[in-house]
């Protein structure tokens, strides 16, 4: 009788351990696209510019260079000049029509002039309605993210619910699952929340 004992109880662990790896790779799977959805808000928001100078508004734009996708850092340095000058030393120089194409087609409002192998990098000057502007879309951009967070953590339930429903995953673990992505989309909306604060101040600088 005991080894039907240790059958039966060897059995049960099997079962509730594949009940575990299903829900956790649903996890793990909402956890991923949370961290896309906010590393993207992050990029979108880095090149509305505020009145600090930094190298951030032009060092990762993408370059096609001959076939290759390079950021611009990748293909020269680049220098900070006050008051509102970014200057980039290109490297191979045959690389600088390349540059200055992806600085055009960014749509970044830069100002650009190309020397040879140095092209310098003017910023605009902000004016209060411009910072507004720019405030008001750093919103409606996290609002977008936020919809999007949402729609990440409304497919992860119906997954958990689906697997549920066919006895793949026990009741226990679809409560440990659910307050799990809670966690994960409350973690995600307040690293949105704190890249808005973030940029907003900025912007007032």
């Amino acid at each position: 009788m005991c080894w039907v004992l240790n059958f039966i109880i060897s059995l049960r662990s099997n079962k509730i351990g594949m009940t575990a790896e299903v829900a956790g790779r649903f996890i793990k799977e909402l956890e991923a696209e949370l961290k896309s959805v906010v590393q993207r808000f992050r990029e979108e928001v880095r090149v509305l510019r505020g009145s600090r100078l930094s190298t951030e508004p032009v060092e990762n734009i993408k370059v096609n260079y001959y076939d290759e996708w390079l950021t611009i850092k990748e293909l020269g340095t680049l220098t900070v000049v006050p008051p509102r000058e970014i200057d980039i030393k290109v490297w191979d120089k045959t690389a600088a029509p390349l540059i200055l194409k992806a600085l055009e087609d960014s749509k970044s409002g830069l100002t650009v002039q190309s020397e040879g192998d140095l092209i310098r990098t003017f910023l605009p000057v902000l004016t209060k309605e411009r910072r507004e502007e720019l405030g008001k879309l750093v919103k409606k951009i996290s609002e977008l993210s936020r919809i999007q967070v949402r729609s990440r953590r409304d497919e992860a339930i119906k997954k958990i619910k689906s697997a549920s429903d066919k006895k793949e995953i026990s009741e226990d673990q679809v409560f440990k699952s659910k307050e799990k992505i809670q966690e994960l989309v409350d973690n995600a909306n307040n690293q949105i929340e704190t890249i808005v604060q973030n940029k907003i101040k900025e912007l007032s600088e």
